[in-house]
């Protein structure tokens, strides 16, 4: 294996693979209390639509096992619980703090006994293989050390036919709108974190990680190396969102 197959990108930075997880499990130490307010400021609500884009597209049901992979303040494990009460949900985020937050947020929902929190590394999972009906990933994939690797432990973890969904920030089509979209992420969040969160270099990460983050063709490509089947995207708001599904068969 050469040195370029041990590094990973940290933002624009590239750093060795192994460091990753540390650096990335500080930005979210650093984020986890302005987190969720900082999505709505950051997106002016609209992650709010794609999230439930994804439920619905998702369509939970009764009695289905569902691990939301990256899951932090457990955004996503509320809204299939919101729709279907009669579900397994499984957070596992890299995050203790991001945990922490979703706990508490749990226990103002009194949901704790509904969901079962889990500080793990998404390429080495702390789960049986087989187990659940669905996997989504919010916002999350382009965080790990290795995506692949991730990829590969997802379908590890699903059961035959069970599904992926993958919410995540994707490429803007349009040269002009990329451009000014550029200029908003790169001026504007990191202005927006320091004045919130006191912390802007960690909402410059998140800007950079995204740039970094393959589009929706590319992660298409991805998830059919690692053996997911039937895999299909929807882009949302002209590429700034693509959520992708595909199939454990």
């Amino acid at each position: 294996m050469n040195d370029t197959e041990h590094r990973a990108c940290f933002g624009f930075t590239e750093v060795r693979r192994n460091d990753k997880p540390g650096l990335v499990r500080q930005v979210f130490r650093n984020v986890a209390p302005n987190y969720d307010i900082m999505n709505d400021l950051m997106s002016a609500g609209i992650h709010r639509l794609w999230k439930t884009a994804l439920i619905d597209w998702l369509a939970p049901r009764s009695r289905h096992d569902i691990l939301d992979l990256a899951g932090g303040t457990g955004d996503l494990a509320f809204r299939c619980l919101d729709r279907c009460q009669d579900l397994t949900m499984t957070v596992l985020d890299a995050s203790e703090a991001m945990v922490a937050e979703g706990y508490r947020r749990a226990s103002k929902r009194d949901e704790t006994a509904k969901i079962d929190w889990i500080v793990g590394d998404a390429t080495a999972m702390p789960l049986r293989d087989d187990r659940f009906d669905a996997c989504m990933v919010g916002f999350g994939l382009r965080n790990f050390a290795d995506p692949m690797v991730a990829l590969a432990e997802i379908r590890r973890v699903l059961k035959t036919g069970g599904r992926l969904m993958i919410l995540e920030f994707s490429r803007v089509e349009n040269a002009f709108l990329r451009e000014l979209y550029d200029l908003y992420s790169f001026a504007a969040i990191p202005r927006l974190g320091a004045a919130v969160a006191g912390d802007a270099d960690s909402y410059r990460y998140l800007v950079e990680s995204i740039r970094k983050f393959p589009d929706q063709e590319t992660l298409a490509g991805m998830m059919r190396r690692v053996g997911f089947a039937r895999v299909g995207y929807r882009t949302y708001h002209f590429g700034v969102a693509a959520i992708h599904s595909g199939w454990k068969l």
